[in-house]
């Protein structure tokens, strides 16, 4: 275990014990990771908190799905302008996503994941999961996993690719490019979706997991079938199955920022991120108006998710957190991401949080000591 990892940062008055929270989780784990945690309130910064080597309040590092967050904040952004709607057939606006019977899937089942393009036969290659218009033309073409609008299930590695293609078709830009103008640069923020070149010197690699030896046996007694729903879905399928640590670590994917699983920031970006989303920053306007909140934080279809087998998962494009952590509200949203990293907005309180981690924690998804870290900071607001 963890010996007494200096935890760094400040907090705003009333917010201490989130910092002792963190402090005990950290004593907790077995593999002294690199953390940061963020959270503001009404749009002002009220914790910003990090531990352990190389790791400050600035650092940047792969976030994994929490990509994820920052992609679909951009198609909000478009269905609220009108630029997009949930209900026209993905075809309406791409074409060629028709083959093999998924024509009449809409945006809205494509957002909530039911569209079962969630891979290829055979995998895709590090340079096509780069590369968002390289996967979208694959996926396009290819058959789906079930029959579209009939269930849903986590397209782990390319809903990003394929709702950015509905964009680009809409709009004939990237959702990369409107996320920059539209998002990050207007707030300043440090999340990327296509780092730099000139940040790099920010940004630490992602580490490997430590699993201990009971996590490791079982994960081998639950490794996924490669070729099943679950192994498609994250490109084990591939020769070689895909590594998630290499891939993030490697200049071509930062530099593209799959806007699945490539992006980079840090807690004070991606908290940034939903704070803007519903409260503003810096004296600007909330980007989301609440009708657009609404529709997008709803659980629009429950049920079983046949990559992941978690129950009532996804809303439109987010994860539905309210579900998840029950100290929440009802339109609570946001994404966790591989490594244990995660961020949301809850309008309710007017608050927005994120947590990321360098290590790559076990299992996967939002780390454990999320649900304490979050509960301390909603008993600091009284809530």
């Amino acid at each position: 275990m963890s010996s007494g990892i200096a935890v760094s940062g400040s907090v705003a008055a009333g917010f201490e014990q989130v910092r002792t929270e963190l402090a005990a989780a950290l004593a907790e784990l077995p593999d002294a990771p690199g953390v940061q945690l963020a959270v503001y309130r009404d749009g002002r910064r009220v914790v910003d908190l990090w531990a352990g080597d190389e790791v400050t309040g600035d650092t940047l590092a792969p976030v994994f799905s929490t990509t994820k967050g920052a992609a679909h904040l951009v198609v909000a952004l478009l269905v609220q302008d009108g630029v997009l709607d949930p209900d026209r057939a993905v075809a309406h606006y791409w074409p060629e996503f028709a083959a093999h019977g998924k024509g009449g899937i809409t945006l809205r089942e494509l957002l909530a994941h039911r569209s079962g393009a969630i891979g290829v036969d055979g995998g895709f290659t590090v340079a096509e999961l780069a590369d968002d218009r390289l996967l979208a033309e694959r996926l396009a073409a290819h058959r789906p996993f079930w029959e579209p609008g009939t269930a849903y299930g986590y397209h782990a590695f390319v809903i990003g690719a394929l709702t950015g293609e509905v964009v680009r078709r809409a709009t004939g830009r990237s959702l990369q490019e409107i996320y920059e103008e539209r998002v990050r640069a207007p707030h300043d923020l440090d999340m990327y979706l296509g780092l730099p070149v000139a940040m790099e010197a920010r940004t630490l690699d992602m580490l490997p997991m430590l699993p201990t030896p009971e996590q490791q046996a079982r994960s081998a007694a639950h490794a996924p079938d490669r070729f099943g729903r679950t192994g498609v879905a994250f490109n084990l399928n591939a020769e070689p199955p895909t590594d998630l640590v290499g891939f993030v670590n490697t200049r071509e994917v930062r530099a593209l920022g799959p806007a699945s699983s490539g992006g980079v920031g840090n807690a004070r970006g991606l908290a940034g991120m939903y704070a803007a989303a519903i409260s503003g920053l810096d004296g600007r306007p909330a980007l989301l108006e609440p009708g657009t909140v609404a529709e997008f934080a709803h659980v629009h279809w429950g049920g079983t998710d046949l990559v992941t087998g978690e129950h009532d998962h996804f809303a439109l494009g987010f994860e539905a957190l309210g579900l998840r952590y029950d100290f929440l509200g009802d339109d609570a949203f946001g994404h966790s991401g591989a490594a244990g990293a995660l961020a949301f907005a809850d309008p309710r309180s007017g608050t927005a949080y994120a947590y990321t981690r360098r290590r790559f924690g076990h299992p996967g998804g939002a780390a454990p000591e999320n649900t304490r870290l979050a509960a301390a900071v909603f008993r600091a607001i009284g809530g």
